[in-house]
This record gives structure tokens, sequence and C-alpha cells, in this order.
């Protein structure tokens, strides 16, 4: 009915978000159900013989709801109501990083690894970039092990092991880490793993 439906490259986008995913759970069931009603409504009419009327009831009635879902003033109070409830039922923790944090082209996320060759082992990130707090870019946590580090993470001494989520402009990220990035991409093909940061 609907022919809604998403492929594999579209699945992070529609899975990823609430919002998007209820509406294409709905839409794909609607599409189900409705296919159901349609054929058994189909061979009902078949069976008793066409009625014109009946038929053209129907048809014009589809005809009627999908012309007033196609007006610009109909649409702009659905865009209003779907906006208003993420707005007030959606937490921010359900929603995508992309969502959250990634409002620009021009912000990066990044999950660095601290290697025995990184510029920042055993420094302080004070230490290692003593110019920090003139950049656009802040250290979110300090993952050591299972432990998480959230406090004094500037004067924090950094160790081989631990990893960084490092939030900032993407230029200058890559400026400043571009040594350490090198050696964490370099480690991570020996391994075959893939770059731990999202564009």
């Amino acid at each position: 009915m609907t022919g809604t439906g998403f492929t594999t490259g579209e699945s992070e986008l529609i899975l990823g978000h609430p919002i998007r995913r209820k509406l294409a759970l709905f839409l794909i069931l609607f599409g189900a159900f409705s296919l159901a009603v349609i054929v058994s409504s189909i061979s009902q009419f078949l069976s008793e013989g066409l009625r014109a009327k009946e038929i053209f009831f129907s048809a014009g009635s589809v005809i009627l709801v999908f012309g007033i879902l196609k007006m610009a003033s109909v649409r702009r109070v659905l865009a209003a109501f779907f906006n208003r409830e993420m707005k007030q039922n959606i937490e921010l923790a359900d929603l995508p990083v992309r969502d959250v944090f990634l409002k620009n082209k021009e912000d990066l996320l990044l999950h660095l690894s601290i290697y025995e060759t990184s510029s920042l082992a055993h420094q302080t990130f004070q230490e290692a970039i003593p110019h920090h707090e003139g950049l656009e870019l802040v250290v979110l946590y300090i993952q050591r092990g299972d432990i998480i580090i959230r406090t004094h993470l500037y004067q924090t001494k950094l160790h081989e092991g631990d990893h960084l989520l490092i939030y900032g402009v993407k230029e200058v990220i890559l400026k400043v880490f571009h040594d350490d990035i090198s050696i964490m991409n370099e480690r991570q093909k020996e391994h075959e793993l893939p770059v731990n940061h999202i564009p």
C-alpha cells in the first residue's frame, strides 16, 4: 500500500533515530495489513458482483484523503506536530551521536588510542598541548581499562592503552593530533581494525 522500505545504506539513518524508526515501523506494518484488506475487499467485490457505486465511493475516499495530505497547510501542521512530539518525548540519550554532537560538517568526534610511540604518552594533556585552552576542542573523558576518568582530564598523565574521546572542530583536531592519529591508523591497519572516528 505504501511501498515503505529502506536499503542497507539507509538502515543506519532510519534505525538510529527514534522518530524515524517508529514511522518506518508504522508504515511497513500499515502496508502489510492494508494489502491484506485490499485483497480481501477485491475478493468480496468479485464474489458479490461489481458495484460501481461502492467502487467509486471507495476510490473517491482514497483520492480525497491523499489530496488532503498533499496540501501544504496540512503538511505544515503535521510537521509541527511531529517536531513538537520529538522535542517533548525523545530523551537526549535516545538520539544518535551524530544528532547530538555533529551539528555541523566541521564537527568531529574522535576516539583516540594512545600507544607507546604516541606523542601524548607519558605526558599530561596540558604538558603535550600547553595552549589547548585557545583551541576549539575538548576532551570528554579518558578510558583506562574499565575505568572512565572524567575529572582533572588535562592534568592526568596519559599511559599506553588509554583511550581519549575528543570533540571539536575537525580541522583543528586533525592538525593537533596528526601524529597520534597516524600512529593509531598504522597500528589498527596491522590488526585490520577500522579508524575509530565519526566524520
